[in-house]
């Protein structure tokens, strides 16, 4: 007649083969030979979903195995309602699995693993909620693709990576290309910051374990030598007119 029920746990009561209500958790009575009862666990459990062969949206064929946790929310109707709650909830989050990664691209299988995980949580929910278990999480943990599958994916993401590499390259290769045009044309207003700019050119050569031979010109002669051809050309020019 008295029964002690822990505090993880409830008793569903019938009687006379009716459902009576549920008692627990500490000291509660059956009345003998009226009454009987179901001792239910309302504790989160944890169920490991074997890995499950599905077809993405794309046509590759992955396996993918999840972690389901879920509790008996009202144990009353988990007992009246179906057979054995925690063979359905597990029935049903293996055929949601299945059905979920159907519904999306492998790539989205990938990268969009939270909001995958969500929608099953929410469509299995629903399922089991009229047995009275409420499903807290879901998730997915490996996902396994073919061989094949997984070459064709290490190859796409190192030619990402040296496009981007690539991009970086050239946008510091633009970047240093103008800064030098700047500065040329800095310099070749100013003589002496020319002349300073050779001579550390060839402080720069001479630094360096080498068998090269500089011939320093002044830059006078070069700048004579430039009105000298300049002078000429203007000479032909007027020669040619007349």
């Amino acid at each position: 007649m008295i029964h002690i029920a822990k505090e993880y746990e409830r008793a569903v009561i019938f009687r006379l083969g009716r459902y009576a209500g549920i008692r627990g958790p500490g000291l509660y009575f059956v009345i003998p030979f009226l009454e009987d009862q179901k001792k239910m666990d309302v504790r989160t459990i944890t169920v490991d979903v074997e890995p499950q062969e599905a077809i993405t949206k794309d046509s590759v064929t992955v396996k993918v195995n999840a972690v389901l946790w879920y509790k008996l929310e009202n144990p009353g109707r988990a007992v009246v309602s179906v057979t054995d709650p925690h063979a359905a909830v597990y029935q049903v989050a293996q055929t949601s699995l299945r059905n979920i990664i159907g519904q999306h691209n492998l790539d989205d299988v990938l990268k969009e693993r939270d909001a995958i995980n969500n929608a099953l949580q929410r469509i299995v929910d629903a399922s089991t909620d009229n047995w009275g278990v409420k499903v807290e999480m879901v998730e997915m943990k490996d996902v396994e693709i073919p061989l094949g599958m997984q070459r064709a994916l290490a190859r796409e993401a190192e030619a990402s990576r040296e496009k981007r590499a690539r991009l970086i390259k050239s946008e510091a290769e633009l970047e240093a290309a103008t800064n030098l045009a700047n500065a040329s044309a800095a310099i070749m207003k100013n003589p002496m910051s020319l002349e300073l700019r050779r001579m550390q050119m060839i402080s720069e050569i001479g630094a360096e374990n080498n068998t090269t031979t500089v011939i320093l010109i002044p830059s006078e002669v070069i700048s004579l030598a430039k009105n000298l051809s300049d002078y000429l050309e203007n000479m032909n020019a007027k020669n040619e007119t007349g």
